[in-house]
């Protein structure tokens, strides 16, 4: 199913995206709108799924979690021993994905099948974690850790290109 996107419906999507605690009046005066319409663009969007959630984005650091590492895994398809199935990248990236201290887990070309972003307290816990969890995980060859020194950019927002394409739901 198609969902045609007009300049008011995203108008919404770019004025939530930088800030979701935004009333739907404050929507409707900051794009020329009826309230009404604003409510009815954003409720229609929620039914179909263009908006998928709202969520507070937290500062880590703050928080005790200021470590962040990107891990780079291996997954090993055929058992040690030959009797067992053949284990599934896509279930190794879901029991990945189990883990609180897990935030992102993607499925990838190239040399790596995973590529899992982590946040932790400090370097030892990440270390903790790749060692005593991750590595742990049936049917994970190997891992390589990269440890962030600094994040110059960090965004969950989509970029203001979508104000020319349509969406397909």
């Amino acid at each position: 199913m198609s969902v045609k996107l007009d300049e008011k419906d995203l108008a919404i999507l770019l004025l939530i995206q930088e800030n979701s605690k935004l009333t739907a009046n404050q929507i409707a005066k900051r794009i020329n709108a009826p309230i009404t319409t604003v409510f009815a663009k954003i409720k229609r969007m929620e039914e179909v799924g263009i908006i998928k959630q709202y969520r507070a984005i937290l500062s880590a650091e703050k928080l005790n979690f200021g470590t962040a590492a990107f891990i780079l895994a291996q997954v090993s398809y055929r058992t040690k021993n030959g009797d067992e199935a053949p284990v599934s990248q896509r279930d190794v990236a879901e029991e990945i994905a189990r883990f609180p201290e897990v935030q992102e887990v993607h499925i990838i070309t190239g040399d790596w099948d995973l590529l899992v972003k982590l946040r932790a307290e400090n370097v030892d816990a990440v270390g903790k974690f790749v060692v005593d969890q991750l590595r742990r995980i049936k049917g994970l060859e190997k891992t390589l850790t990269c440890m962030v020194f600094e994040t110059v950019k960090e965004s969950t927002s989509l970029p203001p290109t979508i104000r020319k394409t349509q969406s397909k739901v």
